[in-house]
């Protein structure tokens, strides 16, 4: 099964990773995924002693399911090789992706594959098991995300970082998941969102929204997921429990939609096959394989946000 329906991420909780609080607080949560942060979240001086905080608490488990990711530092930093060899050696079976943030070409990537690949093969892991998140976070990033995308068969999503990218657009605003003032009308984010959507489906990626940081704004946070979510995202990072229960509805079909995109799927495959006719029918709807494609779009989404039938398909009704 493809990454973009084997895990759900509608909700991405970020954790720093030295707060053993937050960390414990977070196994409670009814997030999709999350990470451990060793990056942004913890000071320099903390690097280590966060290190041995997520080795622990990945192994601790209780994460219900969670997709469980850790966030090592960028490639121009002199922790980057640490935070993996530490992680991967100390709780690699309990892991199930790195993010590397700020890449700004493939090599990035393949570094990042050969690393892990070296590290499981000593440790006795399943080599090529835990997934790669790369994080486009500027214009060179950007500009390169085609064969980031395309660099390693590890890679599993596309991460947007709107703070690092803004600043270097040299973007004149402070709030992040807002449009910029004076940008009126339109969204001064679409090409920057649809390209990194381009390169993600055409590697068969999930790609994900970066964080919407006024935390206390849900109303401003349902209003920026919504708008990545109607493109086709797949999920969007949150920073606090209020933003949980708005990015998990926000990025599922509607239980409606679920339902028709599953009796869709159905009366296609009815047609198709027992009563092997090219015209498909679902009550008035006349459906072709374009039709199939979008349902198996929407129905996958909501079987990994876990979402049931409640409608049952009736091959006499679906004929109209």
């Amino acid at each position: 099964m493809s990454a973009t329906v084997s895990r759900s991420r509608r909700s991405v909780l970020a954790v720093p990773g030295s707060n053993p609080r937050f960390i414990d607080k977070a196994r409670g949560l009814a997030v999709d995924a999350f990470f451990l942060d060793l990056e942004d979240a913890v000071a320099p001086l903390e690097k280590d002693a966060a290190r041995d905080t997520v080795v622990a608490a990945l192994n601790e488990g209780g994460w219900d399911g969670k997709v469980r990711t850790v966030r090592v530092n960028d490639l121009t930093t002199e922790w980057t090789y640490r935070d993996v060899i530490t992680v991967v050696e100390g709780a690699g079976a309990a892991l199930d992706c790195l993010v590397l943030p700020k890449v700004t070409e493939a090599s990035h990537v393949r570094w990042l594959d050969l690393l892990l690949t070296q590290i499981e093969r000593a440790n006795g892991l399943e080599v090529g098991r835990i997934g790669i998140e790369a994080q486009i976070e500027d214009a060179r990033g950007l500009v390169n995300v085609d064969d980031i995308a395309a660099a390693s068969p590890r890679v599993e999503t596309l991460v947007y970082g709107p703070a690092d990218f803004m600043a270097s657009l040299n973007m004149k605003t402070l709030v992040v998941g807002e449009q910029p003032p004076g940008y009126e009308p339109g969204d001064a984010y679409h090409y920057v969102l649809m390209r990194m959507l381009m390169a993600a489906r055409a590697n068969d990626l999930q790609a994900i929204d970066g964080p919407y940081l006024q935390i206390r704004d849900v109303e401003g946070f349902r209003r920026a997921a919504g708008r990545t979510a109607a493109l086709g995202y797949d999920g969007k990072w949150v920073l606090h429990p209020s933003q949980v229960e708005a990015g998990n509805e926000i990025y599922a079909p509607s239980q409606e939609d679920y339902d028709h995109a599953e009796l869709i799927l159905d009366a296609y495959e009815h047609a198709t096959t027992v009563q092997r006719r090219g015209a498909v029918m679902l009550g008035d709807e006349m459906l072709d394989e374009a039709s199939r494609k979008m349902a198996l779009v929407v129905a996958g989404k909501g079987r990994a946000a876990g979402l049931r039938r409640t409608k049952s398909f009736v091959p006499d009704a679906a004929e109209g």
